[in-house]
């Protein structure tokens, strides 16, 4: 394993003094009186607290950098010189452009998606909040699904309650939206996320009945931390307003001391969390029932990174439940706002979750039950991370949900329309090497233009963004699947892994790559097999060379 500071991190903006720290506290193994800083607990001793939290909030995405003893690093994707599945079995209809890279997931009510992949949950942390339009847009001209995470209806300045405390009108989630069907032509969908708050702010019933949302995603956690979703506010009327709506605030912003703190310039900031949510089956059904009274035509389950035996409860009672979709999100994770110990060293890591989760839904299969159709998320971020997490979980894994690899480009393409107009110094040469006009400098801009002509100056750059690297990882899969020689995902398969050590090979079922088509290569040494899974022909000698 590489070495951890567990003192001292960049996401934090600490560091260690000495070169040489104590492996597992990661204090400088000379610590000095008179150190002028600055690691974790020389700032923890005057910010306390906010040495929590990676920073600067609402700035910043922030992903945990445990290297956990085994990943899917761990496994490497089989390619042959044989065979085409889904595809006429020649050279010049083999291609890897015929690659068909759709998927669908869904019971009675499918969602299809131009390509396995679609967002994670785009919440209420600031950095979701303004860059959602270059999300929204860019997930729906990319043919992909998009969720709109917990807590956006609740922290809205504008919520609108009636007499009972449920919602009325909340702009916010409105605008997230519209703004997603304003492109949006069929592919993919947005998905509303409902946590404790959620549920008791009556976010589905607005959200289905007045914004005419067809999803509805319950929320059981995440991979990044095991705790309800926080923000910072930065005003103490702000957090008192968040108080009095139920929220979870800290420090008490109605604590005299903590309003004298924030008017001396001490606490700057207020956090709001959610409340954490506890589970039960009865409670469980009777809540989807509810939902689909209420008119969602599906209903899916996001659930985190907890033991198996919270795993087998997502997976079993949500075949019960008919379920449409359940994520399957593992450790580290990557969030806006999240404790950034807990998102190192908390939960299960995705590959060996991910495992379990193939465990789990085989056996329920074979046991003749229905399995709910499976995403897998959890630190992907590339083509080869989609057709791993796709084959791991073959044939339950339907997609893979991405969090801050499809918030990057959005946010990458706002800052070069920002750049353009001379904003924050102008364009950095790492842009302006490719050109000066957006024409030049977005791959994608002028098919964008032949497909939408004049609207696709109303677009967001981030949503440039967005499809350019959607359009990446879709070209890339297409070629790796080619390689494979699978032309459709639904045939992608276990078959096409291989486990690079045999511990990874325990944890996963994949074969260690040594044993791998061992026994069709004996065989085809032996001559008894061509290869094909068929005896092989009687070998002809070849005759010796007359001299």
């Amino acid at each position: 394993m590489n070495l951890q500071r567990p003192n001292a991190n960049e996401a934090l903006q600490t560091t260690n003094r000495s070169k040489d720290v104590a492996p597992q506290s990661g204090i400088c193994s000379r610590c000095q009186d008179g150190c002028r800083g600055g690691c974790d607990l020389f700032t923890a001793s005057f910010r306390g607290r906010e040495l929590l939290y990676p920073g600067p909030f609402g700035e910043v995405t922030a992903g945990a950098d445990k290297d956990y003893p085994v990943d899917y690093s761990h496994l490497n994707i089989n390619g042959y010189a044989l065979g085409a599945a889904g595809i006429q079995g020649d050279p010049d209809h083999a291609t890897f452009p015929s690659v068909n890279t759709e998927t669908a997931f869904g019971t009675k009510h499918q969602v299809k998606m131009k390509v396995p992949i679609f967002t994670g949950a785009l919440g209420s942390t600031e950095i979701a909040r303004k860059n959602w339009e270059h999300f929204a847009v860019g997930a729906a001209i990319s043919g992909i699904s998009l969720v709109c995470g917990e807590n956006v209806c609740g922290i809205d300045p504008k919520l609108e309650l009636d007499s009972h405390g449920k919602i009325k009108e909340a702009p916010d989630l409105r605008r997230r939206v519209e703004e997603y069907r304003r492109f949006h032509e069929g592919w993919g969908d947005i998905l509303v996320q409902m946590n404790v708050e959620d549920t008791r702010f009556g976010v589905a019933e607005y959200a289905l009945g007045k914004l005419g949302v067809e999803n509805i995603e319950l929320k059981w956690g995440q991979g990044a931390k095991c705790i309800g979703g926080e923000i910072r506010v930065n005003t103490v009327e702000r957090a008192q307003e968040l108080k009095k709506r139920g929220y979870i605030v800290t420090p008490d912003p109605e604590n005299p001391a903590n309003i004298a703190a924030f008017q001396d310039g001490a606490i700057k900031q207020f956090e709001r969390h959610s409340r954490l949510g506890f589970v039960d089956q009865e409670g469980f059904m009777k809540e989807v029932l509810r939902l689909r009274k209420l008119g969602a035509k599906r209903v899916t389950l996001k659930t985190g990174a907890y033991p198996m035996r919270e795993l087998a409860m997502a997976i079993r009672w949500s075949s019960d439940a008919k379920i449409d979709l359940l994520t399957i999100d593992g450790a580290p994770g990557g969030t806006g706002m999240s404790p950034w110990r807990m998102m190192n060293e908390w939960g299960i890591p995705s590959l060996y979750l991910h495992s379990m989760t193939y465990e789990l839904c085989a056996r329920l299969a074979k046991k003749g039950a229905w399995v709910p159709d499976i995403a897998f998320a959890g630190g992907f971020s590339a083509e080869d991370h989609v057709f791993k997490a796709l084959a791991l979980g073959a044939p339950f894994v339907k997609a893979v949900c991405m969090g801050r690899a499809l918030m990057i480009p959005g946010m990458v393409g706002k800052n070069i329309a920002l750049w353009l107009k001379g904003g924050d110094g102008g364009m950095p040469k790492t842009v302006s090497r490719f050109g000066s006009r957006k024409e030049e400098i977005f791959v994608c801009y002028e098919e964008l233009k032949a497909k939408y002509g004049r609207e696709v100056d109303q677009m967001p750059l981030g949503a440039l963004g967005v499809y350019s690297v959607i359009e990446k990882l879709q070209v890339g899969l297409q070629q790796i699947m080619a390689g494979a020689r699978k032309w459709r995902v639904d045939l992608i398969s276990r078959n096409d892994l291989v486990s690079l050590t045999e511990e990874c090979a325990r944890i996963t079922g994949i074969p260690y790559v040594m044993d791998s088509f061992r026994d069709e290569a004996l065989a085809i040494i032996d001559g008894k097999s061509n290869g094909k899974g068929r005896p092989a022909k009687k070998t002809i000698k070849a005759k010796p060379r007359k001299k």
